[in-house]
């Protein structure tokens, strides 16, 4: 199927899944504004996406509003206060799965209650997760991609103590392509977050169900690190380019290492779209802002270095982009990120513009879906190293290092871009490549996001650290980059290792342009 560009005049969605667009574009069409439709699609996700997120992982927001003031939300929970590393003993990492790994307190609602709380809409919580909840209720059919997924992790999760297997595996086996998931005491939850408030996720009788699940299936998150937890309101970083002003999510998120992407690149000479100057320099900037996250990124209380500081320096960053060879490869043997993610975006008429991000981190988060409440809750705190000190240490109440991050562009002709994928390592690699297409080479919008793509790092489920390229780039360029000296992994057609991005771009005029990914199952929803 071949996707083109959607547009709207009115409001406009984008999400990897058709049923959560269609959802956020409701609310647009019943007078609420973006964040309200932000929120329905966040719902939505949720529930017909629990593979890539939930209300038991986290998420983040960058908000552009209709002044072109832009501010961020951290909904991001830290660690709980009674993890030790004598917790941990005998083991030589966080697992991945199961009560450890569940060791961070969620903090997606919380970042919905405190976005909602700037945004001046009128819509009820009922309304918002209306669709939600009948999802959950009524059941929703499985996708292929959540299928394979399910079938992939299926041994490892069902081993988990809680009600996985009783909610994704109800005839005994994973769900299959077109079978009906129905999730009915999430549908309940929902529910109780309208009857009792958002805030009754970490104070009240539904956090004291989430606190008693948690305990019975052995995670150190108590009642007490809930009701401890609020939502930030953290201001994004930013840098500028040719003809923009970029906005993405500040530590303990890798926003930083995104904006740094395109501003080197900014500095380098490519003459066209995906040609070798292009896809070598991203690659090579990519290295240089790694070694970078990777050194510094995490919980912005135990690092001292000036993120934005770097960002503003011009003549740091002259010197960074000089350290990249225009024709050959920095050797690269660095361990790959992990993390699957959903990203989404809505525009409103009144100049609105919302680029958020949530996630469970892996593939149905730690494992444990809560009996009580069908909260599948993540393992973000899977990422902590295992140390006394240093980068991204285990410590009580910290923040782990994120890969999400929700990007936003304002550009000096008036247009205003939300754009984002899932991905993990290739969050900031598949943003850079989809804005630097549309931004800098002029192309169009949907073929910006169709068209090939690559990833430096890890594939799902592998470590890997090969430069991976889908089919369809220019023959000679594989050859071109290899001769550079990457080390080139050709991995097929288009493929979901590349994530699911989206984005939308809201003209001057008022009017909306939107697209979606063909890797997901997403659409575009305007009017």
């Amino acid at each position: 199927m071949v996707l083109t560009t959607v547009s709207g005049r009115e409001g406009i969605v984008t999400a990897p899944h058709w049923l959560a667009a269609e959802a956020g574009l409701a609310v647009l069409q019943d007078g609420g504004n973006a964040v309200e439709a932000t929120v329905a699609v966040a719902a939505c996700l949720a529930v017909v996406y629990p593979h890539m997120t939930g209300i038991g992982g986290d998420g983040f927001w960058v908000i552009h509003e209709p002044d072109g003031a832009v501010h961020g939300i951290h909904g991001c929970g830290g660690a709980a206060g009674a993890v030790s590393l004598e917790m941990y003993a005998g083991l030589e990492a966080v697992p991945f799965r199961g009560p450890l790994a569940a060791n961070t307190v969620a903090g997606t609602i919380s970042g919905w209650a405190t976005a909602l709380a700037s945004a001046g809409g009128s819509l009820p919580m009922e309304r918002l997760l209306r669709d939600a909840i009948t999802h959950a209720e009524a059941g929703v059919a499985v996708t292929a991609g959540q299928a394979a997924i399910a079938a992939a992790k299926g041994p490892e999760l069902r081993a988990q103590p809680g009600a996985y297997a009783a909610t994704f595996e109800p005839e005994g086996r994973p769900l299959q392509a077109g079978d009906v998931l129905r999730q009915p005491v999430l549908a309940e939850t929902l529910r109780r977050l309208c009857e009792e408030g958002l805030e009754s996720f970490y104070s009240g009788p539904l956090a004291e169900d989430i606190a008693a699940d948690l305990e019975a299936l052995g995670s150190p998150v108590s009642a007490a690190d809930l009701a401890a937890h609020a939502a930030t309101r953290a201001e994004p970083l930013t840098t500028r380019i040719r003809d923009a002003q970029l906005w993405n999510s500040a530590p303990p998120t890798q926003g930083f290492a995104s904006l740094l992407i395109l501003a080197l690149f900014d500095r380098l000479e490519a003459s066209a779209a995906d040609g070798f100057d292009h896809v070598h320099g991203l690659v090579e900037v990519t290295k240089q802002a790694f070694l970078l996250r990777d050194r510094h990124v995490g919980d912005p209380a135990f690092t001292g270095f000036d993120f934005q500081g770097l960002l503003d320096d011009a003549a740091a960053l002259d010197a960074l982009a000089a350290k990249i060879d225009p024709a050959g490869a920095l050797a690269w043997p660095q361990p790959p990120q992990w993390g699957d993610t959903c990203w989404f975006g809505a525009a409103d008429g009144e100049g609105r513009v919302v680029s958020a991000i949530q996630s469970t981190y892996f593939e149905f988060g730690s494992g444990l879906v809560l009996p009580r409440t069908g909260i599948t809750w993540q393992n973000r705190g899977s990422s902590f190293r295992l140390a006394e000190h240093g980068w991204n240490a285990l410590k009580p109440y910290r923040k782990p290092f994120h890969t999400l991050n929700p990007a936003l562009a304002r550009f000096d002709d008036g247009r205003v871009m939300a754009y984002g994928t899932m991905g993990g390592e290739g969050q900031p690699q598949t943003q850079a490549a989809l804005f630097t297409r549309y931004a800098r080479f002029g192309v169009d919008l949907q073929a910006a996001i169709s068209a090939p793509r690559w990833l430096l790092g890890r594939t799902w489920g592998d470590q890997s650290t090969t430069l991976k390229l889908e089919d369809g780039f220019a023959p000679d360029l594989y050859a071109a980059l290899e001769a550079a000296g990457h080390a080139v992994e050709r991995v097929g057609p288009l493929t979901a290792t590349m994530g699911h991005a989206g984005a939308i771009v809201r003209h001057a005029d008022g009017r909306f342009d939107g697209a979606t990914d063909p890797r997901s199952n997403g659409a575009v929803a305007a009017w």
